[in-house]
């Protein structure tokens, strides 16, 4: 996208960037370019401005759900590995926690079974002879 009008910063560059804008997380400095070039170039001010009501829209609609800790705290790992420069694994944050979390759900249903006295399936995933027997008929 561009205007086609000469900018210190290009379109591209300024709406590659958009987000770190929006979210305050550009230095100071390259802020203060940030809206010059805003200020000039009416196609990304509108773009600028459309992202800005997404993210308001998405802080207003999902912003009350609590992110797990376990996933703030994963999440916030992986952004730590990237600025350190180190490879990150390949499994994603939110896959892996869905991982975790059905371990977690297996886990306690198989507790609540042998509390109830049913016992849940061996590492063959074969089941008990009440099981096999209900099954037969």
């Amino acid at each position: 996208m561009s205007c086609g009008e000469p900018h210190e910063k290009d379109c591209s560059e300024v709406l590659d960037h958009l987000y770190e804008y929006l979210d305050r997380e550009m230095p100071a400095g390259e802020c203060a370019d940030f809206q010059v070039h805003l200020d000039e170039c009416s196609p990304c001010l509108e773009k600028y401005g459309l992202e800005q009501a997404v993210k308001k829209l998405v802080k207003r609609c999902c912003g009350h759900d609590d992110v797990p800790s376990d996933l703030r705290s994963k999440v916030m790992g992986r952004i730590e590995l990237i600025r350190a420069g180190e490879t990150v694994p390949e499994v994603s944050v939110l896959e892996q926690a869905k991982k975790e979390q059905a371990q977690r759900e297996q886990a306690d249903a198989e507790a609540s079974a042998a509390e109830e006295g049913t016992g849940p399936a061996d590492a063959t995933g074969s089941t008990d002879a009440r099981t096999e027997a209900a099954r037969a008929e």
